[in-house]
């Protein structure tokens, strides 16, 4: 398979995970047409044990929502989970509403400023630069600015 220098210049930290629309980001998961659960990453079927019809359809999840909870890494990840520029950070829950909760790393606040209830909103940014794939992109969770 032939990489093009423009496929070359951005590549998601795994496909699937998130798209972007009119400049605006999004998670993309999964939901049960016949009981309405969210689910992130998506899934292949409907894992409420109540819902008789677990048929599940693509979404685009909203890219807005509360910090439920966070934690300061402050360990370097193992290889497989490499950064550039690694220090210390913080991985956030953030809950989308609906019921649907998705962990992210938080950006653009300081780590002693981050505080639960925080409204967020999801953002991209490289993750690493890899020599094939180019700029490793990911989602992250960032406070909320006022447009």
């Amino acid at each position: 398979m032939t990489i093009t220098p423009a496929e070359l210049a951005t590549a998601p930290v795994v496909a699937g995970l998130f798209a972007t629309e009119a400049g605006r980001a999004h998670l993309i998961g999964s939901r049960c047409l016949g009981c309405g659960t969210l689910y992130f990453p998506q899934a292949i079927s409907c894992r409420n044990p109540h819902c008789h019809d677990k048929t599940i359809e693509q979404t685009a999840l909203p890219n807005r929502g509360i910090l439920y909870s966070f934690t300061v890494q402050r360990y370097r990840p193992p290889p497989l989970f490499q950064m550039d520029d690694w220090q210390p950070y913080a991985i956030g829950v953030v809950d989308l509403g609906q019921g649907l909760h998705v962990m992210g790393m938080l950006t653009d606040i300081a780590l002693d400023e981050i505080a639960i209830g925080m409204a967020m909103q999801l953002t991209l940014e490289p993750l690493i630069n890899d020599s094939q794939r180019g700029s490793i992109i990911t989602y992250k969770f960032k406070p909320e600015t006022l447009a």
